[in-house]
């Protein structure tokens, strides 16, 4: 099965080496009944949160019906947009990349959302890299972006093969950290956070260590192309409403952070305590970049963790286009797609 799913992998990558940002444009049918939306309950994902819960959404929506589905798992949103049960989702750029590689470039990115807000936490006699030989470390799903990120740190440590990665919901991560049966984990926000206010973990690295300028995308906003070549005015109204939830978060801090915690209540019947909440903050930016220079290196980051075997053609994974129409008309300066275009 292994051996399968791999062999999709690759003859996804070269699907998308022929076909992405050259498939056949539908017609544009104007605004949509139903606009599909699915995203995280965690703090990666507020801008996504705050949208939902704020109504700025629905505002922008105007009549088009706004049916939102929240997951836990990268590779399950992705397959939702794969499968047409989801038009648009926020979701991390190693699913998404994986996602369009595997489709032949029938999902693209449309927007950034978030990005830093990843950790590797452990407990607190783990000092140093080399005590994690033969310890067992948790990331949300396999070749998701954390996954990626702690994989491709194991082989560059000299580590690959010397520790247990398992797969677990942060939920799960954190049940199993508390009862001694993991030793740490790669993990988003607000459960890194948790594990460290809540569970006694240490920081062992950080990511932001690893990228110029300590940032790296965490969240991006990604499309099925078909639904955006056919519904172009619905995607910029969801466009609208990520801008206008992430300027409201700049210029509301304290009111964004209850939204974004009372959004996750709603979603998952527990509230972060305020320690969590601002720690979970403090580690994240939210923007419409999507830090386009980042993803060659996300892809061959997937080839050194062992995930694929040849880093995937990202020619059109990005699609910027409604997003700088929009920014432009708000008078705010275009974000470049550092030549993954496709044009």
């Amino acid at each position: 099965m292994a051996a399968l799913a791999l062999t999709a992998v690759l003859a996804g990558c070269s699907r998308a080496g022929n076909t992405a940002g050259q498939s056949t444009h539908a017609q544009d049918e104007g605004a949509a009944a139903e606009v599909r939306l699915g995203y995280f309950p965690n703090v990666t994902h507020a801008p996504a949160i705050i949208g939902v819960h704020k109504d700025f959404f629905t505002r922008e929506l105007g009549s088009t019906k706004l049916t939102a589905q929240t997951f836990n798992s990268g590779t399950d949103e992705a397959n939702a947009l794969l499968g047409g049960s989801l038009d648009i989702g926020f979701i991390g750029p190693g699913p998404a990349i994986n996602a369009f590689t595997k489709s032949g470039g029938t999902i693209q990115v449309v927007s950034g959302a978030v990005s830093g807000g990843a950790e590797l936490v452990v407990k607190p006699d783990i000092t140093t890299p080399a005590q994690l030989k033969g310890k067992t470390l948790a990331t949300p799903s396999k070749g998701n972006t954390q996954d990626v990120a702690l994989k491709k740190w194991l082989s560059t440590t000299g580590l690959s093969g010397q520790v247990t990665v398992a797969n677990l919901d942060n939920p799960q991560a954190f049940d199993a950290f508390r009862n001694g049966d993991i030793d740490g984990g790669w993990l988003p926000e607000p459960w890194a956070s948790q594990l460290v206010l809540d569970a006694g973990a240490n920081v062992l690295l950080d990511e932001k260590s690893r990228w110029p300028d300590g940032k790296f995308p965490t969240t991006v906003v990604v499309v099925r192309t078909e639904f955006r070549q056919q519904h172009p005015a619905t995607v910029t109204a969801v466009l609208k409403a990520v801008l206008a939830a992430t300027d409201w978060a700049a210029a509301n801090p304290a009111d964004a952070r209850t939204a974004v915690n009372d959004g996750i209540a709603e979603l998952t019947h527990d509230r972060l305590s305020p320690a969590v909440l601002d720690r979970a903050f403090s580690e994240i930016t939210l923007g419409p970049d999507p830090d386009s220079a980042a993803y060659p290196q996300l892809a061959q980051d997937s080839v050194t963790a062992g995930v694929v075997r040849t880093a995937a053609n990202l020619n059109g994974f990005l699609d910027l286009e409604l997003l700088n129409k929009v920014l432009s008309d708000q008078h705010k300066p275009a974000i470049d797609a550092a030549g993954l275009g496709g044009k």
